[in-house]
């Protein structure tokens, strides 16, 4: 029989173990709790769980805001050996609707502002038998009983008795569209959090007991989980929770209100705090910044780190492997790449045919490590194509230096050919960001007039500052070979975005698909 390993106990458990029970776990303007309280909070959530007839492997889905209530619920489900499921807050009624039915969820949790969207996805979900959360403004759509989940905690008897999972039992899953389409739960272990705590936490990020971590990224996102929950909570430190969507000014305001010493962000969110102007002390007393999501390009590390003073270490993560396998590290930053394998972690460049590439070609990254999910669920089809054997297909095209530094060149599938000739968006919106007007750049494929593909550059420009399309377009010409400048520019005001902050590129090439013909 394999050891018992359960995730609830690793994360809050060895705390308490060690005499860390009065420090800072939660805070932020949702409320603050130590370890002791956390721990409390836990054993009588899993209280109430049971209570409710939530079994081990059942899945409690939670369309929940960052605050610590989250927390509780993820952990108290995990320690009972249920599996939280936590989903994009952003989603509609038909889209948690979907989610819910997809993945049986036996219960759903809800935060106060999320009630009404949660009670009209409540038609046809055969498997809920109960929501926990605020009464919503409207009726429910189906006679479900509804619990104050405040309510029901406070109520239950603590539950010490932790569920004997081991580290291959199913811990968690998180939904993705990834690289195939439709959501998809990638289905986590219990020891993975482990593996991407002592990895990337330990080793790359060096998350310390006095750290306080503020993340853009939201929880229920891969990135913003590890950022928010296991990290800190791996080491005794303390997370800030932002209920409220993230706005820089909103970040400048916490960082400065809690003490915040690790920030974590996307590019787009990066690229936002620049535009906003912030004085450039805002980031006072955070040691450092983490980046992810998307590639952040060299142009906008510089000025960001100018203006404030704090470096950036840019890495690469997947709902898929759970955190980041791949980074920069604190002092070592080669600006305009994704740094090396994090350790725990091996990374391959395979051609069209699966082979191994040599160094300096471009081709699909492969990544292998014990965090990888073990599939998707009900997606036998889409699990084939991603996890290959030990490895994972990442869907993006990288190619390594001599150095052992890896270089984003986009998704395979953003890759475009002009004159017959790979051109990599990322090199063009590089391209574009040196120049001192553009805030931001993105690239995208569209077809001219006689159906061959050519760059298209959708861009902001820095605040107060202005720029022509034909000035762009020969800034690129000189700093770029011919074929690789864009052919048209569109000024913008913002881009379409995920719910995690990742710009929507194939809504942008939807709108590029006839600029080239009608210009």
């Amino acid at each position: 029989m394999s050891e018992v390993f359960n995730a609830c106990e690793y994360l809050l458990d060895r705390q308490l173990a060690t005499g860390a029970g009065e420090r800072i776990a939660l805070t932020g303007p949702a409320g603050e709790l130590t370890y002791t309280q956390l721990h409390e909070a836990v054993l009588r959530a899993a209280g109430a769980l049971r209570g409710l007839g939530l079994q081990p492997e059942q899945r409690v889905l939670m369309f929940m805001a960052d605050e610590p209530q989250f927390v509780i619920v993820y952990l108290a489900a995990m320690r009972i050996g249920a599996v939280p499921v936590p989903v994009s807050t952003m989603s509609h009624a038909d889209g948690l609707a979907d989610l819910l039915r997809d993945s049986r969820a036996r219960l759903l949790t809800v935060s106060g502002p999320f009630a009404d969207t949660a009670a009209a996805a409540l038609a046809d979900v055969p498997d809920l038998t109960a929501v926990l959360g605020p009464k919503p403004q409207i009726d429910p759509a189906a006679p479900l009983p509804w619990h104050d989940l405040d309510a029901l905690i406070a109520a239950s008897e603590p539950d010490p008795a932790g569920y004997p999972t081991t580290e291959d039992s199913p811990a968690f899953w998180l939904y993705t569209s990834g690289t195939t389409g439709l959501p998809k739960g990638a289905m986590h272990r219990h020891g993975s959090i482990k593996v991407v705590c002592e990895t990337y936490g330990a080793q790359v990020l060096g998350i310390r007991p006095d750290d306080r971590c503020l993340s853009a990224a939201k929880a229920f996102f891969a990135y913003g989980l590890g950022n928010s929950v296991l990290f800190p909570l791996a080491v005794g430190a303390a997370s800030v929770l932002e209920p409220a969507p993230s706005r820089p000014e909103l970040v400048a305001q916490r960082v400065s209100e809690y003490g915040v010493t690790l920030f974590f962000g996307g590019p787009t969110f990066f690229a936002n705090m620049l535009r906003a102007e912030l004085p450039r002390a805002a980031m006072a007393g955070v040691r450092l910044a983490a980046s992810a999501g998307e590639p952040l390009p060299a142009a906008l590390y510089e000025r960001w780190t100018a203006r404030f003073g704090v470096d950036i270490i840019d890495g690469i993560g997947m709902t898929e492997m759970l955190h980041i396998f791949l980074s920069n590290r604190a002092g070592e930053v080669r600006p305009g790449t994704t740094g090396q394998a994090v350790p725990g972690y091996e990374l391959k460049i395979v051609d069209d045919a699966g082979a191994e590439v040599p160094v300096g070609t471009p081709g699909t990254l492969l990544v292998r490590g014990r965090s990888t999910a073990t599939g998707y669920w009900s997606r036998y089809d889409a699990s084939r194509q991603v996890f290959q054997g030990d490895w994972l297909r990442t869907g993006d095209t990288y190619v390594q230096d001599a150095d052992g530094f890896y270089a984003c060149l986009g998704r395979t599938g953003d890759m475009l050919k002009a004159s017959g000739i790979w051109v990599s968006p990322g090199e063009v919106e590089n391209r574009l960001l040196a120049h001192e007007s553009v805030a931001q750049a993105v690239v995208v494929a569209a077809v001219d007039g006689d159906g061959l593909e050519k760059p298209v550059a959708y861009v902001i420009l820095q605040p107060g500052r202005s720029a022509t399309e034909e000035e762009l377009i020969e800034f690129c010409r000189d700093g770029l070979p011919s074929f690789k400048r864009p052919r048209k520019i569109v000024f913008v005001g913002a881009y379409p975005t995920t719910a995690t902050g990742k710009v929507r590129r194939v809504e942008l090439r939807q709108l590029a698909a006839t600029v080239l013909i009608d210009a």
